[in-house]
């Protein structure tokens, strides 16, 4: 079963071109069997799902852009991230545009940049890499939204033990929502 859908996630990413382009792909969720499973270069992503009702209790309002999913494959340094946002897109004036990997101290590791709204795909999920962290280093996994900036449900965790929810505090880390790489624009 791993086998099918490791293969049905690689065809994904190369019939969207993910593999050589920075483009957008979408990977839908799957089912954990093991959120504590070891990752390995051959096995499929490991996702982490939100349950709901704590996603309701930490939304910080209906303005902000909320991780619900963090899904993870590859091999320790090189890892390759699904991030599944939700977040309240109207067009250009509005989107989540992007999503980023921090240290546990508020270093930016990655930056995926979001080329355009998804007004009508919602939640969506997009992935960037390679992210290089290691395999049991906490991180943070956030979004940021192009009017309002953070303040949604961010994801802290490890690729080994998975991610859970988590708040930060207004100011976490702000001075990084200044560094590159950053949306040129918005396509729609």
């Amino acid at each position: 079963m791993r086998l099918w859908i490791a293969a049905l996630v690689v065809l994904a990413l190369v019939g969207c071109g993910a593999a050589s382009t920075p483009g957008s792909i979408s990977i839908p969720a799957l089912t954990p069997s093991s959120p504590t499973a070891k990752p390995t270069p051959s096995k499929a992503p490991i996702p982490t799902s939100v349950p709901s009702d704590e996603l309701k209790d930490m939304t910080v309002s209906g303005s902000h852009a909320n991780v619900e999913l963090v899904s993870v494959s590859g091999g320790p340094n090189f890892y390759s991230f699904s991030v599944t946002v939700r977040s309240p897109d109207t067009g250009c004036e509005r989107y989540a545009d992007w999503w980023e990997v921090l240290s546990s101290e508020g270093q930016l590791i990655y930056r995926r940049v979001l080329l355009h709204s998804h007004a009508g795909e919602q939640p969506f999920t997009r992935s960037g890499g390679p992210v290089n962290v290691g395999p049991e280093e906490t991180i943070i996994v956030r979004a940021h939204m192009n009017d309002t900036g953070y303040g949604g449900v961010a994801l802290r965790g490890s690729v080994v033990a998975g991610f859970t929810p988590t708040a930060l505090p207004p100011a976490f880390a702000g001075d990084v929502e200044e560094q590159q790489p950053k949306p040129q624009g918005c396509a729609f």
